[in-house]
C-alpha cells in the first residue's frame, strides 16, 4: 500500500541545521518528506513520525491543529545520540473533507506501519484523533491496551458525538470490540463524576489518580507497559510546565515525570504507537510546550533504543519463575522475573485455555511490590483484573 498519497510536506527548515553547530543532531539521522525529497523509503525504518492537523474535534482548543510543525522546529534541534537508528518524518496527514476522512487516513497509515513492524510517534491535533490510531488495529484484527495519561476520562455524554472528550466511549461502544483494556494514568478526582469512577470500576479498568501516580512514579512503569497504544493530552501536565494545555491547571505532572512516562513507553517491547495531543501553539509561552513535547519525543526514542527485548512470549528462558501459593485460593500465583531488566510479570496462561485473541494479554506487567503482595497472602489487583476479563 502506498501512504505517500495521504501526506503532504513539511517545510524543509525543520531538518536543516547549520553545519558549524550541527553534530549528529536528530535532523540528521531523519528522513523528512519535504519539497526538496522524496517520500521515505520505509524499508529499516524504525519509528515514523506523523502530523495531523486536524481540529474539528477539538473543545474549544482551535489552534491545537498548528502543534506538529511547532513541536518539529524543536524536535530536529536536539541531539540524537543513537547512531544506527533511522527514523522516517512522513510529512502531514492531509485534512479530509469530513473529519471521517481523516480518521480513515490515520487508521490505514498506521495500519500498513503496524504491519511494517514501524511504530509510529503522532503529533496531534486533538485527543480524539486516539480513536482512529484504535481503529488501525481493528483493521489488522489485533486486541489491544489503550494508556491514556489524561487529568480525566473523555467519556462524554452524547454516544452520537466523537470529540476530544468523548472518544474513550465512542472506543468502549465501538463494535466488534478490540479493545482488552484501558488504563488512564494521572486523573485528577475533581474532573472526574461518580458515575464515570463507577463505570471505570464495573468494566474491570485501571484508574490511577494523579497523587498516587506521582507518589511513585516507578510504579506507573508496569501500567505503560501494558499499552499497545498511549495517548497523552498534554493538559495531564501542569501549565506551569506546559501553557499550551487548553484544561492543564495549577496540578499535574511535571515535565520530568512526563519525560520519565515517555521513556518507560519507548522502552516497552509490547508498545506499537504512542500520540501527544491538545497542545495548542496560540496558548504557549516562548515555546515551552512545545519544547516540551519535543523532549517527551526524545526520551520515547530513547527507550526504544534501549528496549530489552524480554517480553516472556519470546523467551521464557531469561526469566526466574516464582510459585507463591495463596491461601484459600485453588491457585497459584505465577510470577516471572527478566534476568535481562529486572522487570517482572504475571504469568496467566496457567489459569486454563485462552482464547487465540487473548495469547497477546496472557502475560500481566507487574512490579516486585506485586510480588511482595503475594506473598502476604493478598491477590494483586491486577491479577484479579484481568482474570475477570478471561473468564
Amino acid at each position: 500500500m502506498d501512504v505517500s498519497i495521504y501526506f503532504e510536506t513539511v517545510s524543509s527548515d525543520f531538518s536543516s541545521i547549520d553545519e558549524e553547530v550541527s553534530r549528529l543532531r536528530i535532523s540528521n539521522i531523519t528522513q523528512v518528506y519535504t519539497n526538496e525529497s522524496n517520500f521515505p523509503e520505509l524499508e529499516n525504518v524504525k519509528l515514523a513520525i506523523i502530523g495531523i492537523n486536524e481540529e474539528r474535534g477539538s473543545l474549544e482548543n482551535r489552534g491545537c491543529a498548528d502543534a506538529p510543525d511547532e513541536v518539529r522546529n524543536y524536535f530536529y534541534k536536539l541531539f540524537a545520540h543513537w547512531n544506527h537508528l533511522e527514523i522516517a518524518d512522513l510529512g502531514n496527514i492531509r485534512n479530509g473533507n469530513s473529519i471521517d476522512d481523516t480518521y480513515y487516513a490515520v487508521r490505514e497509515v498506521v495500519s500498513e506501519l503496524l504491519n511494517q513492524n514501524i511504530v509510529p510517534i503522532i503529533i496531534g491535533g486533538s485527543q480524539d484523533l486516539t480513536y482512529a490510531n484504535y481503529l488501525a488495529y481493528e483493521n489488522i484484527g489485533r486486541v489491544i491496551n489503550i494508556a491514556s495519561v489524561d487529568p480525566m476520562y473523555d467519556l462524554g455524554h452524547d454516544e452520537h458525538e466523537l470529540n476530544a472528550r468523548s472518544w474513550l466511549s465512542r472506543i468502549i461502544l465501538h463494535q466488534p470490540n478490540f479493545l482488552f483494556n484501558f488504563t488512564n494514568i494521572g486523573y485528577q478526582t475533581y474532573f472526574v463524576d461518580q458515575d464515570s469512577l463507577v463505570l471505570m470500576k464495573n468494566l474491570y479498568f485501571d484508574v490511577n489518580r494523579l497523587g498516587n501516580v506521582r507518589a511513585d512514579l516507578e510504579e506507573s512503569e508496569p501500567m505503560i507497559r501494558n499499552a499497545d497504544i498511549v495517548s497523552i493530552d498534554i493538559s495531564a501536565i501542569r501549565a506551569a510546565d506546559a501553557p499550551a494545555g487548553k484544561y492543564a491547571g495549577p496540578n499535574g505532572f511535571t515535565g520530568e515525570e512526563a519525560c520519565r512516562i515517555c521513556r518507560y513507553a519507548g522502552m516497552s517491547d509490547k508498545l506499537s504507537s504512542i500520540g501527544f495531543y491538545e497542545m495548542n501553539p496560540l496558548l504557549d509561552i516562548e515555546g515551552r510546550s512545545a519544547q516540551l513535547v519535543a523532549q517527551m519525543m526524545w526520551y520515547f526514542i530513547d527507550g526504544f533504543v534501549n528496549r530489552k527485548g524480554d517480553f516472556p512470549e519470546t523467551d521464557r528462558d531469561n526469566y526466574v519463575r516464582y510459585i507463591v501459593h495463596i491461601e484459600d485460593s485453588y491457585d497459584d500465583l505465577i510470577f516471572l522475573k527478566s534476568k535481562k531488566s529486572d522487570r517482572w510479570w504475571i504469568d496467566m496462561s496457567a489459569y486454563g485455555k485462552l482464547s487465540k485473541k487473548y495469547i497477546k494479554h496472557q502475560f500481566v506487567p507487574c512490579s516486585y511490590l506485586d510480588y511482595q503482595q503475594a506473598l502476604k497472602n493478598e491477590i494483586p489487583d491486577r491479577w484479579w483484573k484481568v482474570q475477570q476479563k478471561l473468564m
